[in-house]
């Protein structure tokens, strides 16, 4: 069965908020005399959106994949983007890239790909597009992430959006990851876009919904060797 809980990026901030609603719910009911309809409304908001905040901050149980040659999804979300594009940040060649756009409804916790290490990890500032802006990929705040297998490596991007301002990224140069592993989480909406080798076998298409950990995006085989 599967199993939920808070992220531990969203705990500090559901007990803030547990504490700044309950402040304000006993002053509209204590202090300021104000009539109980409008006292019900307050109260009603403040639980709806106590609520909201809580599920927003789920971390679901996944069964994940893990197999050296699968890509798998780093994140919830529908893919939006699925192209071949120049790469030239860390590498300078082709790559095929698959961007992941997470709604507000989206579990937003990040996940390695691939298992590996981590050879890249850079954070950029920038602009705060909508993350399906065809620019957001380049010129929004962002975090670029590059993991080795040891038999290719992935990029994968975290880019914030209109209403994600807050990345985070817990993944440093030289780190090893396990594939599925939590690195990371965008607060409140956004985008990831994940660079693939050109040689990848996509196994998704456009308009696809994903879930991280446990949606294969493509799949690299392996050459056979031959002896003479």
């Amino acid at each position: 069965m599967t199993t939920k809980y808070i992220h531990k990026e969203g705990r500090k901030i559901i007990i803030n908020l547990f504490l700044i609603l309950a402040i304000i719910n006993f002053l509209v009911w204590e202090v300021l005399n104000w009539s109980v309809y409008h006292c019900v409304i307050i109260s009603t908001f403040s639980l709806g959106f106590f609520a909201f905040v809580t599920w927003f901050f789920r971390n679901p149980f996944r069964e994940i994949i893990t197999d050296e040659n699968l890509i798998i999804a780093p994140a919830d979300g529908k893919v939006v983007v699925l192209e071949e594009v120049e790469v030239d940040e860390y590498f300078a060649d082709k790559r095929l890239q698959v961007s992941i756009f997470m709604s507000p409804t989206n579990v937003h916790v990040n996940r390695s790909p691939i298992k590996g290490e981590v050879k890249y990890s850079k954070y950029h500032p920038g602009r705060y597009l909508v993350a399906w802006h065809p620019k957001s990929s380049e010129e929004n705040e962002r975090t670029s992430i590059v993991v080795d297998n040891g038999n290719f490596e992935v990029m994968f991007r975290q880019i914030a959006g209109k209403v994600a301002r807050r990345i985070v990224n817990n993944l440093e140069e030289g780190d090893m990851v396990e594939q599925g592993w939590d690195f990371g989480f965008i607060k409140f909406g956004s985008r990831m876009d994940i660079f693939l080798p050109i040689d990848t076998k996509i196994k998704v298409k456009l308009g696809d919904k994903v879930k991280g950990g446990e949606t294969i995006l493509g799949e690299l085989i392996e050459e056979p060797e031959f002896f003479f």
